[in-house]
């Protein structure tokens, strides 16, 4: 390296960690004003738009300081990219311009602070400076958009390597002219058996999954890396993995033996798949108040629960071999989150949009799908039950698992968050690609669309910000601890890459103009499918109040 360029690497780095520094001061500072006002977490409801802003403001500062711990360690392996450091510089930049513009409009929240010295104004400035985002854009789109980023690991580097051609190779299979994944799509297919099965050849259904009991246990960095790439072929690819995951997760931290070891090999081999089903026709994000009812019964002189009541919105439903069901075995309402237990809902498969399913013991299952602009390839079904038996054993935990339900799973919805944030990055990531693409191909107004600066910014602006997204998730599966059951990464990680990943989606479809409002255009599914990314584990809001801001504001509570 010059020394010009060792210069310029040293300034701009300096500056990306100042400014994130700075932003982490300013979050700090929100935090703790909120935690006086919110008398610690117990008055939330009563300041749901301060904790709103406040889960925002720690979001995005943990994410530009992942990002430029990013570019620190690049530089410090004597890698340094200049690239990864001006996405640092103005993915800081951006974050404190929007903390400080919330602090001075909001002044109460942090305690009279939020202002800006002229030092910093001036790193602020640089950062945002219209020509280094256009230096990112042009960069980007030179290099097509494509992630090669640095994982330091080996296991995932090769992951992504591998998955990156197989998704290319299998889900994006053209066939007549059009891909399999999008094909799914505008179809409204099923997502093939024959996919499923390369997936159960490859492992992949184990990742999570102890070697002990079958599985391949990747650890979270590769897994999130698997997710991404086959998120990025199709949404409903990365999303394959995520349901077995939540059921795993519950199995380890409270079934009995006898259940890991039925259970566990099955789902690590693919040769069980689940769906799970929690939400309610009128049960969203608040789950103590789920209705659907398991009372002890007997039928055919065996002893089990017989389960009667609705759920909704259980992607995957008529495919899967069982059910992961949360539901009220204590009558008693007001007892709420304890009086839930989670089971092992076997039933027959089916791969059409409604079914109904008569058990021996006479017991009916019956589902519907729910029509929905994207994420499609799995459907999401109403279900209701009508005294449908669940043998004894199937209780997650057996007679020390009633009671518990919620508990159990709250580890595997963690982790369906983090996996999430990976599902993001891979849409957001697919965007981009598409986007650099179409800008070098269309030609208007004599020349093509990606030598006009607005394009270059534009493009700039979006690539630095899924950096800082792909990093804080990245930093966050390092960092979580295996079986952790609600930690605050993994929320963080959630909100702040599923956001990104519509922003990218929708801008990516303003560069292709008409055009990509076309069905037959890829990026309208990109666009239809991001929309459910802050909505599916964890409702935005809720995630934001309940998860995020609690956490932050009542740790012990949160």
């Amino acid at each position: 390296m010059t020394s010009d360029a060792t210069t310029t690497t040293t300034t701009t780095l300096a500056g990306a960690r100042a400014l994130a520094d700075r932003a982490d001061a300013l979050a700090r500072a929100a935090i703790e004003r909120a935690a006086v006002l919110t008398r610690g977490g117990a008055d939330i409801d009563e300041h749901q738009v301060l904790c709103q802003r406040l889960a925002m403001i720690a979001t995005e500062a943990r994410a530009a300081s992942a990002l430029a711990a990013h570019a620190e360690a690049l530089a410090a392996s004597g890698r340094a990219d200049p690239l990864s450091e001006d996405e640092a510089l103005a993915c800081a930049a951006e974050v404190v311009q929007k903390i400080a513009s919330v602090a001075q409009a909001h002044p109460d929240d942090f305690g009279g602070g939020g202002a800006l010295d002229e030092s910093v104004r001036a790193l602020v400035r640089s950062g945002l400076d219209d020509g280094r985002l256009r230096r990112i854009g042009e960069r980007v789109i030179a290099g097509g958009g494509v992630n090669n980023v640095e994982l330091d690991d080996d296991d995932a580097a090769s992951t992504r390597a591998f998955t990156r051609q197989f998704a290319r190779l299998e889900v994006l299979k053209e066939e007549d002219g059009i891909a399999l994944a999008d094909r799914i799509h505008r179809d409204d297919l099923l997502v093939p058996e024959s996919l499923i099965r390369q997936f159960a050849e490859l492992g992949f259904f184990g990742s999570s999954v102890p070697e002990s009991y079958g599985g391949t246990e990747m650890g979270y960095l590769t897994m999130i890396v698997l997710t991404e790439e086959l998120s990025a072929a199709s949404l409903i690819a990365g999303s394959l993995l995520t349901r077995s995951e939540i059921l795993t997760r519950a199995l380890l931290e409270g079934g009995t033996e006898r259940q890991k070891r039925t259970w566990l090999p099955r789902l690590a081999s693919g040769e069980v798949l689940v769906a799970i089903s929690v939400t309610e026709p009128d049960v969203g994000s608040d789950v103590a108040s789920v209705q659907c009812r398991a009372a002890l019964g007997e039928r055919d002189g065996r002893r089990g629960w017989l389960i009667n009541g609705a759920k909704a919105w259980c992607t995957f439903a008529g495919r899967a071999d069982v059910l992961a069901l949360l539901a009220r075995t204590d009558a008693d309402a007001s007892k709420g989150y304890a009086g839930l237990s989670l089971f092992i809902v076997p039933k027959e498969t089916f791969d059409g949009h409604k079914f109904a399913y008569r058990q021996p013991e006479g017991g009916l299952l019956t589902g519907e799908a729910i029509a929905t602009p994207g994420y499609r390839g799995m459907h999401s079904f109403v279900l209701n039950f009508d005294d449908y038996f669940v043998p004894a054993e199937n209780l997650v935990g057996e007679e020390q698992g009633i009671g518990r339900g919620f508990y159990l799973t709250l580890g595997g919805f963690a982790i369906g968050r983090l996996q999430t944030g990976g599902r993001a990055l891979g849409v957001a990531q697919a965007a981009l690609e598409k986007a650099c693409a179409y800008v070098t191909q269309r030609t208007q107004f004599g020349r093509p669309i990606a030598g006009y600066q607005l394009t270059q910014y534009k493009i700039g602006v979006m690539a630095t910000r899924i950096a800082a997204a792909r990093q804080l998730t990245y930093s966050v599966a390092r960092t979580t601890a295996p079986g952790a059951r609600a930690p605050l990464g993994p929320a963080m990680a959630k909100l702040f890459a599923s956001d990104i990943a519509v922003y990218a989606t929708q801008d990516a479809q303003l560069l292709h103009g008409g055009w990509g409002y076309a069905e037959e255009d890829r990026i309208a599914r990109f666009v239809a499918d991001a929309q459910v990314l802050p909505i599916f584990e964890g409702v935005k809001a809720t995630l934001e109040l309940k998860v995020i801001a609690r956490a932050l504001v009542a740790p012990e509570r949160g």
